[in-house]
């Protein structure tokens, strides 16, 4: 039985890297991390949350750097929308396995295994309390999953942007390399862009702006850290207009 909603939004997009799936690993999917995953996922699922979710696809492929090794960038990059559609596989196999009604729908078409993306469609997926998981990006090369997580939740009237990362927030600098790091509560889209605080590329930072749409960045590694914000509580860095 879902708890009735506390949460300070009513649908959100989730943007997770596909490093976030690989653990301790080097490379590939590292299930009991997928499982972890889709258990915090289902805490904020069960607080009534409609709730978008694209996932990146670096921990098999990164289109950039097989451009960077002589690739063909536009190859590689549909390369790396392939990828987003098995880590998307994987993080449905664990929600439903939560009991969570899940749908794969893919930018690019491939109806054995994901819906194509129909916008209505997925709108009424999320009114039926089913998550979506936009896999495959845009669909289109040169555009990274930050983009397609934007466009995605905009296109989706999602309420924020949730971009789960390894640290708690946006610092102005490095953290892991500089203890004297500070951490923004808030920061602007301009200050983002104009300082390359790194949370998003340009274009989805823009995407965002010109939409309205917040970005909460928040650490996936600490444990319940996605439904506190959602209960107004936690450490996160909210990049707002």
């Amino acid at each position: 039985m879902s708890e009735p909603s506390q949460a300070a939004f009513n649908r959100v997009m989730l943007k997770i890297s596909g490093e976030a799936l690989m653990g301790d690993q080097g490379f590939g999917l590292h299930p009991p991390t997928v499982e972890r995953i889709a258990k915090e996922v289902k805490t904020v699922h069960d607080m009534g949350v409609e709730i978008c979710m694209v996932i990146g696809g670096g921990n098999i492929f990164r289109g950039l750097q097989g451009s960077a090794q002589g690739m063909e960038r536009t190859t590689a990059d549909y390369m790396g929308m392939l990828a987003t559609v098995m880590n998307a596989l994987a993080v449905q196999s664990a929600l439903e396995a939560e009991g969570i009604h899940t749908r794969v729908i893919s930018a690019i078409t491939m109806n054995e295994v994901a819906e194509p993306y129909i916008r209505r469609r997925a709108v009424r997926h999320l009114e039926k309390k089913r998550v979506c998981i936009f896999a495959a990006g845009t669909g289109n090369p040169y555009f990274t999953t930050d983009t397609a997580a934007t466009l995605r939740a905009s296109e989706m009237s999602c309420e924020a942007i949730f971009k789960g990362t390894k640290v708690d927030g946006v610092y102005d600098k490095d953290p892991v390399k500089h203890a004297d790091a500070k951490r923004y509560d808030t920061v602007s889209y301009d200050d983002v862009l104009a300082k390359r605080l790194g949370v998003m590329d340009a274009s989805a930072i823009a995407l965002a702006r010109d939409n309205n749409l917040p970005i909460i960045v928040f650490s996936l590694d600490e444990p319940g850290g996605f439904k506190g914000i959602l209960a107004g509580k936690g450490t996160y860095t909210r990049v707002q207009g």
